[in-house]
């Protein structure tokens, strides 16, 4: 009986992927870049002259959604393609607190783009200020809370807001501790995970 499952046990090993698929690399890298430039397009608004302000906070909108979406699209195929197992050698804790941080970041790309959208919905001059996706085609806001009594709306406008900056700080230290983990592995264990995310 033992002789027959261990080579079982390994062909199944063997059969599973050593590295993401084209379009998970394709999504991986694509929103990385996005959620850069957003990065330095929203902390540099405020030091930009003031006819920059407007077209850079508006391309900042544009790339959010763009990340909302490709965040979902990513998650479909996360679910629907198995991804590759993390080296055995990682202790129990490392795979579990890498779990953890992924699930999160998943929950921040579409966290943060989705505080973005309700914050901007409740802006006072919304309903005369469209939202255009890349100046291509006008991005409808969210009607229930650009309904709402003005007063409530400019409160929960100021509440989107500090909880749309806070996500992005949330977003900071976990890219800082997902990069820093994966250059760990890969310099200092010499077990490369970023192999499995390069073409």
């Amino acid at each position: 009986m033992n002789t027959q499952a261990e080579p079982l046990a390994k062909h199944t090993d063997l059969s599973a992927p050593s590295r993401y698929t084209r379009m998970a690399m394709a999504l991986h890298w694509l929103i990385a870049l996005l959620i850069i430039g957003n990065v330095a397009l929203g902390l540099s608004a405020d030091s930009l002259p003031d006819g920059w302000v407007r077209p850079v906070i508006d391309t900042h909108k544009s790339i959010g959604i763009t990340v909302l979406g490709l965040a979902l699209l990513r998650i479909v195929w996360r679910v629907s393609h198995t991804p590759p197992p993390l080296p055995r050698e990682f202790p129990s804790w490392e795979k579990l607190a890498a779990h953890a941080a992924h699930f999160m970041l998943y929950l921040l790309m579409i966290a943060l783009p989705l505080s973005g959208w309700l914050h901007d919905s409740a802006w006072k001059d919304a309903a005369t200020h469209p939202m255009r996706l890349f100046d291509l085609f006008t991005w409808p806001r969210i009607g229930y809370v650009m309904n709402l009594d003005p007063a409530l709306k400019e409160t929960l406008h100021d509440r989107f807001g500090v909880l749309h900056t806070w996500l992005g700080y949330a977003l900071y230290a976990l890219l800082a501790m997902h990069v820093g983990g994966a250059l760990k592995h890969e310099w200092i264990d010499r077990k490369s995970v970023l192999k499995r995310m390069v073409p």
